[in-house]
């Protein structure tokens, strides 16, 4: 195995936390969680990755304990009993399984469809009731309503530390709810929270300083952000280096110990085709700990999964590679080709990449 390669499989200190390497297991929404419990089998699936050498697993979207968080059927919460006895087993395996875990928090804001179960008459909340630039669709959160939603982040967070979670992540990207306060072209808020990129980010940084009040010392509170939208691939909540540097600063003051930042291709600049691409931008910002991610070791992005294109080949890791060799980035996440093979870590790692089962719609619409 060269030098590059043992970067990958290096051990990592995240501010005390110790990772056995610096593949991460990305986040991915399953649907297999009527009424918000995993189904019996979830305990296995994180193992399973696992067993398979991933170093730091993030849970599939979670959400939190709100009546307007779900957005998609059948997915987890914290709310019952039975959904936190489900979640204590995972972690557990987890663990037995020599790897870490965080518990992604999600709202999903104005994506909510009118109609949607458990509760059909609840709307969309959003910042100013746009879910996309245009006409106002859905619900304007008043003053407290985001005050209560501060609120439910921190005592959510709190829960997860007490189901023995190693930290969790604040979904602040992809176009929900957090990142729709970002978004100035939907964000028009006169008060506190709309504006300035400090005001539009001042949602996050509360929330942030919630759970990080909330919880003990070691326990870990990060933030995903992106600049695209499932509601605008070309959208950004910055176009200039200075106001994105300035972004994840505020996000570096509120609290932040890691930032996830989320690109459709990890190997493409945030701002020429040769730069750092956004986990650079916010390691250099800020130097905390980053983790990029985005079709890494496919040949394409996860649109084209939804345009019928969803075969994919395995590609080679060298860029990753080189990225991990410069300090771009320090931890890259990983998505379909773990859903598609559990192992992959385990085989690139002993260089048996020919070996890696490629991905495919029908890993998305199984529990394997």
């Amino acid at each position: 195995m060269n030098e590059q390669k043992n970067i990958l499989f290096s051990e990592y200190d995240m501010d005390g936390l110790s990772l056995r390497n610096r593949v991460v297991m990305a986040p991915m929404t399953r649907n297999f969680s009527p009424n918000g419990v995993p189904k019996d089998y979830a305990p296995t699936y994180y193992a399973r990755r696992a067993q398979g050498g991933v170093g730091l697993i993030i849970t599939e979207g979670v959400e939190v304990s709100h009546h307007a968080a779900s957005g998609y059927p059948n997915c987890p919460n914290l709310e019952s009993n039975d959904a936190k006895k489900m979640w204590e087993k995972v972690v557990n395996e987890v663990h037995e399984n020599n790897s870490s875990i965080f518990c992604q928090l999600w709202h999903v804001g104005g994506i909510r469809k009118p109609g949607m179960p458990p509760n059909p008459e609840v709307p969309g909340f959003t910042p100013s009731g746009y879910v996309r630039p245009g006409k106002k669709v859905a619900h304007e959160m008043s003053h407290e309503e985001i005050q209560e939603l501060i609120n439910i982040y921190s005592e959510d967070t709190k829960v997860c530390e007490e189901l023995g979670f190693d930290g969790v992540e604040i979904h602040g990207a992809h176009g929900y709810l957090i990142d729709q306060f970002f978004w100035d072209q939907i964000n028009h808020r006169d008060d506190e929270y709309g504006g300035t990129i400090e005001n539009r980010s001042r949602f996050a940084s509360e929330i942030l300083q919630a759970a990080k009040s909330n919880t003990s010392e070691n326990f870990k509170v990060g933030i995903r952000i992106s600049q695209w939208k499932q509601q605008d691939y070309d959208a950004k909540i910055a176009s200039e280096p200075h106001e994105l540097n300035e972004f994840f600063q505020i996000l570096k003051s509120a609290g932040a110990d890691f930032v996830h930042c989320s690109n459709r291709r990890f190997w493409e600049g945030e701002f020429e085709p040769k730069g750092l691409n956004l986990a650079g931008i916010a390691k250099e910002a800020t130097g905390l700990p980053t983790i990029s991610v985005g079709s890494v070791g496919l040949d394409k992005d996860f649109i084209k999964l939804y345009a019928g294109d969803h075969k994919t080949q395995t590609v080679d890791l060298k860029t990753l590679h080189e990225k991990l060799n410069k300090s771009e980035f320090d931890l890259i996440a990983v998505g379909r080709a773990l859903l598609s093979d559990p192992d992959w870590a385990n085989k690139v790692q002993d260089g048996l990449e020919d070996q890696i089962i490629p991905f495919d719609r029908s890993f998305v619409e199984n529990y394997i």
